[in-house]
């Protein structure tokens, strides 16, 4: 039966997954200020979610749909739906009615395969399992086919997927399909290129194991043909959250944690507490250890996951939350000080001038936080806990004084504090970086500078004028350090969604990056991405892949640390 597939794992997994929340890592035994630092700025966030498989436990409901995409009271916020390519295309409607609510509610998609259609697979003998399940050699340029017309039905069904990717844990497949490295690798540099409209993702490794992934960084070709690093945490040490390689070689590539549950899947586990709160410990330690972009659970609707199987979302569920409501896309981890006491761990975020603390006090006492901002400042914070008897409730509004301001944390809670920012860093995503207006120091390509609609910054803003093609290439960004770069664009879009491909230095380093629609010609919005570039002076470039617009007023470029 097909719900075996999530999991023969469950009983060897789940005592694997429960091994890092055990070994806490060394903590100082007195407790220090949690120093905020809005000028120094990580990774870019792109959302939290989870997965909808109705080809294995049933839809979600048209209500439950809200619960989980909406960003209201009693709803999670999720901005990051999942789904399954069957390998039988008749079957691909199944995903159609979620997929698309989830992206009227302002969510992106991405789909995973376990396996490609059965006319391309063949049994082999691995380690004496004479059932083993892969794709067949000469079967490669099919299989990227059969992922592009995935890609195309859902498209032409009114989803346009932000990813696909190559294969759902390639090294734990004993329910579906194998992938040694060196057959991902195969795939990586000679078929993902021709997999059109989306991103691509990979390795996606059940435990975050690197040797699957390696080979792919170390390769010029199939690095290129990658746009995102999908990994699963089970049973992952904190340790090894951190991947070194990819800081090296992975530039303008975004890094995602696709799938988990934590810290078990045991049946109407949901609400324990206080088991639950090691959910959001763990996506503190994806965010911070991990430097992750995206956390994405298991099932969104199970007896164990963020949605009870009645639609009510569970304790796990309001843990996810206190991330997913208020950590919205776009945003950008900014430094903090991850452990200021022995079980207290704090995360910090920003965007929309905004900035949002994530505290977590695993202790069986309440602790009294001090929490400092730098490079920026607020007048008042709110607050929302989650502990033993409250679910996302309403805290004490605070008050800050001399950019500090010091809360209690329930014994085994979490709590969200967010503030609107004055001075230093308050502009959107930014820091002080350097802005380069569009119509001016720029290269256009079938695009006209403009200054119909009120609002832009400078002289006016750059139109683009054909569907396919127009570009803008800012000729002159200078930078004193090589390495990953926050561009951040001030754009406005009536409607719909455009999708750009990006080119620094002639090389294209993001294909296909959605500009959702801001509402009218005349609202200006930031939109923040991630590239590589040198030292010295840089060219940055986008290009229409399909439809006119978004109208571009200015980029702003920061060094992300």
């Amino acid at each position: 039966m097909k719900f075996k597939l999530k999991k023969t794992i469950n009983v060897l997994l789940a005592c694997l997954t429960a091994l890092p929340l055990m070994l806490t890592p060394t903590h100082v035994s007195a407790a220090s200020d949690a120093n905020i630092n809005l000028s120094s700025e990580k990774q870019l966030i792109k959302g939290f979610g989870g997965i909808n498989l109705p080809a294995w436990i049933g839809d979600l409901t048209p209500a439950q749909r809200e619960t989980a995409f909406g960003n209201d009271q009693n709803q999670l916020g999720f901005s990051i739906l999942r789904i399954y390519v069957d390998p039988d295309s008749n079957n691909w409607y199944r995903e159609v009615a979620t997929a698309k609510r989830a992206i009227e509610k302002g969510a992106i998609v991405f789909a995973s395969p376990w396996n490609p259609p059965s006319s391309m697979v063949e049994t082999f003998n691995r380690n004496g399992d004479t059932n083993a399940k892969r794709l067949k050699y000469d079967k490669y340029a099919a299989y990227a086919q059969h992922l592009n017309d995935f890609v195309t039905y859902m498209k032409n069904n009114g989803v346009d997927l932000y990813s696909i990717s190559v294969q759902n844990e390639p090294d734990y497949a004993h329910d579906w399909t194998w992938w040694t490295p060196q057959e991902i690798l195969r795939f990586m540099k000679e078929n993902a290129g021709s997999i059109q409209g989306t991103k691509v993702m990979a390795p996606e490794s059940f435990q975050y194991l690197k040797n699957i992934s390696d080979p792919i960084l170390n390769d010029p070709q199939a690095l290129a043909n990658m746009d995102i690093l999908g990994a699963h945490t089970y049973g992952t040490q904190i340790s090894n959250f951190a991947y070194p390689l990819f800081k090296q070689k992975g530039a303008g590539k975004e890094l995602w944690m696709t799938e988990v549950y934590v810290p078990n899947s045991d049946n109407n586990s949901a609400d324990r507490w206080p088991e639950a709160l090691d959910v959001s410990y763990h996506m503190h330690n994806a965010m911070v250890e991990g430097d992750f972009q995206a956390y994405v659970w298991w099932y969104i609707r199970r007896q164990y996951g963020p949605m009870k199987e009645d639609g009510t979302i569970s304790k796990r569920g309001y843990n996810m939350a206190h991330f997913s409501k208020f950590v919205r896309p776009g945003y950008l981890r900014v430094d903090a000080t991850k452990n200021p006491d022995t079980n207290t761990f704090v995360s910090a975020y920003k965007g929309d001038n905004k900035v949002v603390v994530v505290a977590i006090n695993r202790g069986t006492s309440a602790t009294s936080q001090k929490f400092v901002l730098q490079n920026g400042n607020a007048s008042t914070v709110s607050s929302w806990i989650t502990d033993s008897s409250r679910n996302l409730a309403s805290g004490n509004a605070l008050t800050v004084s001399n950019g500090a301001f010091t809360a209690q944390l329930p014994p085994q809670s979490v709590t969200t504090f967010v503030a609107n920012i004055t001075g230093g860093n308050s502009g959107g995503n930014t820091g002080s970086g350097t802005t380069y207006e569009a119509e001016t120091g720029t290269s256009l390509t079938e695009a006209t500078i403009e200054t119909i609609y009120p609002g832009y910054t400078g002289s006016g803003y750059v139109n683009f004028n054909a569907m396919t093609g127009s570009a803008i290439q800012w000729n002159g960004i200078n930078n004193t350090t090589t390495g990953t770069k926050n561009v951040k664009f001030r754009y406005a879009l009536e409607s719909g969604t455009r999708n750009l491909d990006i080119f620094v230095n002639g090389t294209k380093v993001i294909s296909n990056e959605p500009f959702t629609a801001t509402g009218s010609w005349s609202t200006w919005v930031e939109k923040t991405i991630q590239v590589p570039m040198n030292t010295g002076t840089n060219t940055l470039k986008v290009v229409t892949t399909g439809s006119e617009g978004p109208n571009i007023d200015s980029v702003n470029v920061t060094a992300a640390q």
